[in-house]
């Protein structure tokens, strides 16, 4: 039997244990590591995901632990199982691993990939922050249209009570309160219930899919950094950013994505420097000659009415592309910008967890970014807005954060849609694709 330690991040690592690693008994999965998301480990995964042949679940650790797990129970192969990394950071891992005495594996072989019932489309990323959200939200509205009942499924963000979470169904705000859910699962959610969608996620992909089938004619992938799907994708997009050129071959498991893509969208061009643009196309086509490849801006609106010209300005950001994203800025600093604010240094009023992600993350200098992994770290958050000397608060977030924070100065919104450029848009490649499926469906059995 192979010893085996999983590396991830609360997502990819779980599902890929659910697929292939759980009853099979070739294998002994000694435990999990944890790593991207704060105080994922020190929890254990449940005898009721595990299964019986782990009978007091399967620790989560840190992965500062995995040399020394390696060697005290003899593991013979360490599982890579999340996503956003740069290629040197995949190998500074594997060299760790190799150098503590074990294999190091990535996978993707077909029983991770589970196979649905209705046609799925997938969205997916190069990376953290390219743009997946607002795409997911304008296909789910195009699908909607064309008179298709619609579910999207997210891809797992399961921070909370692993059992209570195997699967999730949330259709209203309601749901979002009731299943406790962190700031940026809301930021996922929420914007999809906002266009009439229902949106499932967890822990456990095949009975989450087995549950969306009952209610969808069509499967919408809503992917989560830059990882690759769950479900066999019948039509797979994915996003681009030229704002950080040659990620798109430099990241994993961001190339697979590009490799794989029937269609890739280049996004964000109205902020980009062309020739950025044009790096990322020329990548893009060498990579996947058979894509067809698009543009698309993401224009930025700030709320009706407001105004922040001259104003001392603080400005938050989505938490996940500013961090391990590596982006230094969102839809709220450009925002921000563009309406001639005054920006405030975020740091001097940041507290506890959330000052500590800025000192790790050190090009956050006009930015704070929106973190609330756990109860303790939005009180954090909402302190450290609180604090801020400024006059207005600029949010890039795709939710309304007055929801969950009391925020003591003016908030203003910044959000953003999808605008392709050109043709073919994202309404006739959709639409052509439902054709041209339906049409398939009707065709007669061969003799």
């Amino acid at each position: 039997m192979v010893k085996v330690i999983i590396m991830g991040a609360a997502g990819r690592d779980f599902h890929n244990f659910n697929t292939y690693f759980r009853g099979n008994d070739d294998y002994d999965v000694i435990a999990f590591t944890a790593a991207q998301i704060p105080d994922i480990e020190g929890r254990c995964y449940p005898k009721k995901l595990a299964g019986d042949r782990y009978p007091h679940g399967i620790p989560i650790v840190a992965e500062d632990e995995l040399p020394e797990l390696i060697r005290e129970h003899g593991v013979e192969q360490v599982v890579l199982a999340y996503s956003d990394l740069s290629y040197g950071e995949v190998m500074h891992k594997a060299s760790k691993v190799i150098a503590s005495g074990a294999d190091f594996r990535l996978m993707g072989n077909p029983r991770i990939m589970l196979e649905a019932k209705v046609p799925v489309v997938s969205i997916c990323a190069v990376r953290t922050g390219s743009g997946k959200s607002p795409t997911t939200r304008k296909v789910c509205r195009i699908l909607k249209d064309l008179g298709l009942r619609v579910v999207a499924v997210r891809h797992p963000m399961p921070y909370g009570d692993l059992c209570k979470q195997i699967s999730q169904r949330y259709a209203s705000y309601d749901d979002l309160d009731r299943f406790e859910t962190t700031i940026e699962e809301r930021e996922e959610y929420e914007p999809l219930i906002d266009n009439g969608i229902v949106v499932y996620a967890g822990v456990d992909y095949e009975v989450i899919l087995h549950e969306a089938e009952k209610e969808a004619d069509v499967i919408v992938w809503d992917g989560g950094n830059n990882d690759f799907p769950f479900y066999r994708s019948d039509l797979k997009l994915v996003i681009a950013d030229p704002h950080r050129p040659g990620h798109e071959s430099s990241y994993y498991p961001g190339e697979v994505n590009v490799l794989t893509a029937d269609v890739i969208i280049i996004n964000k061009v109205q902020t980009a420097d062309r020739g950025d643009i044009l790096k990322v196309k020329e990548n893009c086509k060498r990579l996947n000659p058979r894509a067809l490849i698009i543009e698309a801006a993401s224009p930025i609106t700030i709320d009706e009415g407001a105004s922040v010209r001259g104003k001392r300005t603080l400005v938050v950001e989505d938490g996940p592309t500013v961090t391990h994203g590596g982006m230094a800025f969102g839809a709220g600093l450009i925002a921000a910008e563009d309406h001639g604010a005054i920006i405030c240094d975020p740091r001097p009023s940041a507290v506890g967890s959330i000052l500590e992600t800025m000192d790790r993350f050190p090009h956050l200098t006009q930015v704070l970014p929106a973190m609330g992994y756990s109860p303790e770290q939005v009180r954090e958050l909402e302190s450290s807005i609180n604090n801020a000397k400024c006059d207005v608060v600029i949010t890039g977030t795709p939710i309304d954060l007055r929801r969950i924070l009391k925020v003591n100065k003016p908030l203003v919104r910044a959000r953003y849609e999808i605008a392709e450029i050109g043709r073919p848009d994202l309404e006739e490649i959709v639409k052509g694709w439902w054709e041209r499926t339906r049409a398939r469906e009707r065709r007669p059995p061969a003799p």
